[in-house]
């Protein structure tokens, strides 16, 4: 099977993090995002993934390196296209239409999700959906009274279905998404000036084609800083009793952890509270604080504060009180006592 993964955008909601930092690679109990959602497919999937498609608008060689480690620990090939301009989801996947033949899935990389669910590979295609309270803000799906997709409908306004596409997706011959894709593109088929994706599933779904779906436990978003820190919590918890979060390398020295705490390689913990849903990355120093909810990326110093609900970005310095912040990367603050 082929795995294609647009990550293109932008993420500006993110923003000072994403300005030095692509979303994708946003840590979450301390790997980036992306490779959060590349083993959680990995572990829902009943058949190896061969190819892994990474569709990019830019790569730096640290990055792709990166990437293609992400896949061989997964055991696939890291494959890489680029999408110009932001032409919309269809435009992002029909980019890796090389990959688009036999079993494929579509995963966006900001979708991050809990299930212990095996993926259906007996349907013709299946999208991956969760039930949600207030479904004006997603596209949903109608189901049928044979419980197949009867319908998309993006952000509806009455109560309709609250079955949310979470923007994962199947397709046993991926070929044909790859041709209702052209088809779309073709025809210059847009919304909101966009080839969106759900355009072709649309068409695909008019043309016959079958859509399943399947339900995840948990779909967590981490399009801004308080969806990130509620998605690294979730993480945290979910990993507290699978693993060791607690690097070997790092020290505590008259201090408190609560769990669950995430910490890195190198990372030195002095005089300090920390917990619980902390996340320090590697190479960081923190001291004579007390931290709670929050993510500390690599290389960063923060002495004698109170955090809580904040993130930070790497090689950050800190110094003084402080109660909620987000800052980015090479940042220095230093406060009075």
């Amino acid at each position: 099977m082929h795995l294609i993964i647009p990550m293109a955008g932008k993420g500006k909601r993110m923003r000072p993090h994403t300005l030095t930092t692509p979303k994708p690679f946003m840590p979450i109990a301390g790997k980036p995002i992306v490779a959060r959602l590349v083993e959680e497919i990995r572990v829902a999937c009943t058949v190896p993934i061969h190819k892994i498609g990474f569709v990019v608008s830019e790569l730096e060689e640290a990055t792709q390196a990166q990437l293609t480690q992400l896949a061989q620990s997964v055991g696939a090939e890291a494959h890489f296209y680029w999408q110009h301009g932001a032409q919309g989801t269809a435009h992002a996947v029909l980019c890796a239409e090389a990959l688009l033949q036999g079993p494929v899935m579509v995963a966006f990389s900001d979708t991050l999700f809990k299930c212990h669910i095996r993926l259906d590979m007996s349907q013709e295609s299946v999208i991956w959906v969760k039930k949600v309270q207030d479904p004006s803000a997603f596209g949903v799906v109608t189901l049928d009274a044979e419980g197949m997709v009867a319908d998309f409908v993006e952000k509806p306004t009455s109560l309709v279905s609250d079955l949310a596409i979470i923007g994962i997706y199947y397709f046993r011959e991926g070929a044909q998404l790859g041709q209702a894709l052209r088809q779309l593109i073709d025809r210059g088929v847009r919304r909101d000036g966009e080839y969106q994706l759900t355009a072709a599933l649309e068409a695909m779904n008019r043309m016959g084609m079958k859509f399943a779906t399947q339900m995840v436990a948990e779909w967590l978003d981490c399009g801004d800083k308080t969806a990130t820190l509620h998605t690294n919590q979730r993480f945290l918890t979910f990993l507290k009793g699978e693993k060791e979060l607690v690097a070997a390398t790092a020290q505590l020295h008259n201090s408190v952890l609560i769990p669950p705490v995430y910490l890195g390689e190198h990372v030195v913990v002095k005089n300090t509270v920390l917990g619980p849903y902390v996340s320090v990355g590697n190479h960081s120093y923190i001291g004579d604080a007390r931290i709670q909810n929050s993510i500390i990326q690599a290389h960063s110093t923060v002495k004698n504060v109170t955090l809580r609900n904040s993130m930070l970005g790497n090689c950050v310095h800190l110094t003084g009180k402080s109660a909620e912040v987000s800052i980015g990367d090479y940042t220095t603050i230093m406060r009075d006592e």
